[in-house]
């Protein structure tokens, strides 16, 4: 594995010394170059990303879809926000933004006494190994994201924002960046704070975000394949995740009846927000906490509200373009869409 780091190396310094440093010179923002060299990794490794979806997950489609793909247009959006995320452009907008910051949260938080949890102090010897430490740190942040994943999906609030991702009915493998960029803000910054207190190293901070991120592309993917009753269970599949964007099955809850407040029965049936199969990497959450569904279905996707009309027989837009999405998520957070 040294000869990659090494190539990988290699790679970074010349994106760095041929882009980014003139460009930060010509920006007149010479002062931050460590931080234009970290940028040059993420452009790096967005770029192994996008070359991995385009020549093997591309031909995967092809190979065995789950359905015929009849709005280009909605897809050639979902590219533009895989572009926009991978590329590092949004990363480096929350450098600017959000690092200053979280750089004097902690700078306050360890003057008052405040010591990280340190998973090296905790395994002690194992995380003197590169690749058990990384197992470790997956684990431990995949956790963090499966209880995001519940919040997105348990807070109304939060919803608004997340229902933008499950808007996109014709999932591909560009899918899994279509996301309200608050919805982003908001992971992102209990990714660090979590990154923070555990004392990830940057190196495998930007391998395990590489990781998730390509497996995610994959279990987006319009891919028709499982991975047995076994891989199922190890590993989060096309299969599974496409239950998670299903219509009535991964994003909502059915109770069987809704009683007033005299006790008496409303509807017998009540959609309340909820779901199935929140795990990103990892299915043995999903397991755990009772929210995982393995059956072999492939059901269409998308958002409830999208096909049934409401009470005034109107049912929601989310948007065709990016700026229209996003606009529309803030106007769903406020109450006004």
């Amino acid at each position: 594995m040294e000869w990659v780091a090494s190539i990988f190396d290699a790679a970074q310094q010349w994106i760095f010394e041929s882009v980014m440093q003139p460009l930060l010179f010509a920006m007149g923002l010479g002062g931050i170059l460590e931080s234009g060299y970290d940028a040059a990794g993420w452009l790096l490794v967005g770029a192994l990303q996008i070359a991995v979806i385009c020549l093997v997950i591309g031909p995967l489609q092809k190979w065995r879809p789950v359905e015929l793909v009849v709005d280009r247009a909605a897809v050639r959006v979902d590219v533009l926000y895989t572009l926009i995320h991978r590329l590092g452009l949004f990363r480096v907008a929350m450098f600017f933004l959000l690092a200053p910051v979280m750089d004097s949260l902690f700078g306050v938080l360890r003057l008052a006494g405040f010591s990280p949890l340190q998973l090296d102090g905790l395994l002690p010897g194992w995380t003197d190994i590169p690749w058990v430490s990384l197992i470790v740190y997956l684990v431990v942040f995949d956790f963090v994201d499966y209880w995001i994943h519940r919040g997105q999906h348990h807070f109304e609030w939060w919803w608004k924002l997340h229902a933008l991702h499950h808007s996109q009915r014709q999932m591909t493998m560009w899918t899994d960046n279509r996301n309200h960029l608050l919805d982003d803000v908001l992971r992102d910054v209990i990714w660090v704070v979590v990154a923070q207190c555990i004392g990830v190293a940057p190196a495998q901070f930007i391998a395990i975000v590489a990781i998730a991120q390509l497996s995610e592309s994959f279990q987006h993917a319009n891919l028709r394949v499982w991975f047995g009753v076994i891989g199922e269970r190890f590993w989060v599949s096309p299969r599974f995740h496409r239950l998670h964007h299903s219509v009535g099955i991964g994003h909502e809850t059915v109770k069987d009846a809704r009683h007033g407040a005299d006790g008496q029965v409303v509807s017998a049936k009540h959609v309340v927000l909820g779901g199935h199969n929140f795990g990103v990497l990892l299915p043995w959450w999903d397991m755990l906490m009772g929210t995982a569904n393995f059956e072999q279905r492939y059901d269409p996707t998308g958002v409830r509200d999208q096909i049934e009309p409401d009470a005034n027989g109107r049912v929601r837009d989310y948007g065709q373009g990016f700026w229209s999405q996003q606009w529309r998520g803030m106007l769903r957070l406020l109450g006004r869409a």
